[in-house]
């Protein structure tokens, strides 16, 4: 080996001994770890701003209760007494501000003040007043039990003398023609006829359901429409069955409306003289009767 071989590994011997010096084979170098402090943890809280309460008016419970009916007995004459129910509407007793229109029922010969309640029409008025079909209104039932007796001949004096101004003074009534109607059935309608036809400046609205109205009635009848001014006269109804033991009276009282050109309305339905045809239609009647006041209820 020559000189400038030796030098070369003697380099490279002195090199590795040097690296071997420095570390151990395989030996691990520990890594040191360093803690931070944690960092700080905000706490935010909200808190959510207030909400207005809202305002939701509390409906009367009236509003969906029935109507009352109620028993009502003015005296006349010698110790007689005069009697009729009284329907008043839902929340009439809460709602003490406002006046209402008053539909008059007269009912049959035979029967008395009830038979109309007995048909169903506190009922009927409800379900209309309650649905929005109509303004709340008040329905007065006058009794003619006297019908076969003395008395019996004044009752269309007690009614506009009595009975009305006895309404008009103790309970809420709009006191006016538009909103006051009279109806009747049977003998109730022939008296509607009478007290209509005599006081047209008191009733907006005349209901004749089967009346019993007689040939003999026809002059008296035309007279008193000829002498009526149009504008008095009351919106008029008439209806009667296909069997009805009145029928021909009522063909001929409708053909004295027509030969007076008095506008109204001749319903001719299918049944005879009775309650079972008179029940069937009461809804259609009162719906005619109400139609007239659909406007809010008179604040006085």
């Amino acid at each position: 080996m020559d000189t400038r071989q030796a030098k070369i590994w003697i380099a490279i011997l002195t090199l590795l001994f040097g690296l071997s010096a420095c570390s151990t084979p395989n030996e691990i170098i520990p890594t040191q770890t360093v803690t931070l402090p944690p960092l700080p943890t905000a706490t935010v809280t909200f808190t959510p701003s207030p909400i207005p309460p809202t305002f939701t008016p509390t409906p009367l419970a009236c509003l969906t209760q029935p109507g009352t009916v109620k028993q009502e007995t003015i005296p006349f004459g010698n110790n007689l007494t005069q009697d009729f129910l009284v329907y008043t509407p839902p929340c009439y007793s809460e709602m003490t501000e406002l006046r209402y229109p008053v539909l008059y029922l007269l009912h049959g010969q035979t029967y008395s003040q009830d038979q109309w309640v007995r048909l169903g029409v506190p009922q009927i008025a409800d379900e209309l007043i309650h649905s929005g079909e109509a303004v709340p209104f008040i329905i007065v039932f006058p009794d003619d039990h006297y019908w076969n007796a003395v008395p019996g001949a004044g009752f269309g004096d007690r009614l506009i003398l009595d009975i009305i101004p006895y309404m008009d003074k103790t309970y809420r009534t709009v006191a006016d023609r538009e909103h006051r109607s009279l109806g009747g059935l049977s003998r109730g309608g022939g008296w509607t006829v009478q007290i209509g036809f005599e006081h047209p400046e008191l009733f907006g609205a005349l209901g004749l359901h089967s009346p019993g109205v007689f040939k003999d009635n026809a002059p008296y009848v035309e007279r008193i429409l000829k002498d009526m001014p149009e504008e008095l006269r009351p919106k008029l109804w008439l209806d009667v069955g296909d069997a009805d033991r009145e029928l021909q009276s009522v063909q001929e009282f409708e053909e004295t409306l027509t030969r007076s050109d008095y506008f109204h309305e001749y319903h001719f339905y299918s049944g005879d003289h009775s309650e079972d045809y008179w029940g069937r239609h009461v809804e259609e009647y009162l719906h005619w009767y109400v139609q007239a006041w659909q406007v809010e209820p008179v604040v006085p």
